[in-house]
This record gives C-alpha cells, sequence and structure tokens, in this order.
C-alpha cells in the first residue's frame, strides 16, 4: 500500500490511465480500496466483483459504492450471486473493459465462456 500511494502523490494531477477500462475480481478489501482510489485517482474506470463468496468486507464495499465505484460484492453470496455480480462488472451497454485484473481466474473464465 505505500507504493501506491507513493504513486499517486507521485501522478498528482496526472491522469496517465485515461482510457483504461478495468474490470476486476479480487478480495473486496480495504487494500483493494485502495486499489481501486489509485487506480481511479490515475484516470482509469474500475468495475469490481468478489473472487470469493465469504472474504468482502461489506463496510469496504459500500464505501467503495458511495464513493462512485461500481462494486458487485456481499459477504455471503451464494452461487448464483457469485456469478451475477461477475456479469455485472462486465455487462454494461456502452462499457467495454480494456484490462482484466483477476484473482483466481473466475471474471476471466466468465467474460470467454458467455462472450
Amino acid at each position: 500500500m505505500p507504493a501506491l500511494m507513493a504513486l499517486r502523490k507521485r501522478a498528482q494531477g496526472e491522469k496517465p490511465l485515461a482510457g483504461a477500462k478495468i474490470v476486476g475480481c479480487t478480495h473486496i478489501t480495504a487494500q483493494t480500496a485502495v486499489l481501486m482510489e489509485t487506480l481511479g485517482a490515475l484516470g482509469a474506470q474500475c468495475r469490481w466483483a468478489a473472487c470469493n463468496i465469504y472474504s468482502t468486507l461489506n463496510e469496504v464495499a459500500a464505501a467503495l459504492a458511495e464513493s462512485g465505484f461500481p462494486v458487485f460484492a456481499w459477504k455471503g453470496e451464494s452461487e448464483d450471486d457469485f456469478w451475477w455480480c461477475i456479469d455485472r462488472c462486465v455487462n454494461v451497454e456502452g462499457w467495454q473493459p480494456n484490462m482484466i485484473l483477476d484473482d483466481g481466474g473466475d471474471l476471466t473464465h466468465w467474460i470467454y465462456k458467455k462472450y
């Protein structure tokens, strides 16, 4: 996390990731929030789902959503909910990701299988 904070400070006001559309599927934790906020501060658009139905910190997911990040995750998702959340990250009219950040391969599998 110190590296992300240093990167944010170094690129202050610049948008080197402008045009990046990042879809992510990782554990939703405070560390993920710092990553997403850094990506956003650097100009990227991000959409996120959880890679594990039990690891989401609901308060972090809620804070990210309140900050304007599309986050589709909550602790204790059913298997159907899990795949619905992943699909909501990807299946957006007029928005196509150009980068995938995937912890576990579920998001990559979903994109390959469905799109």
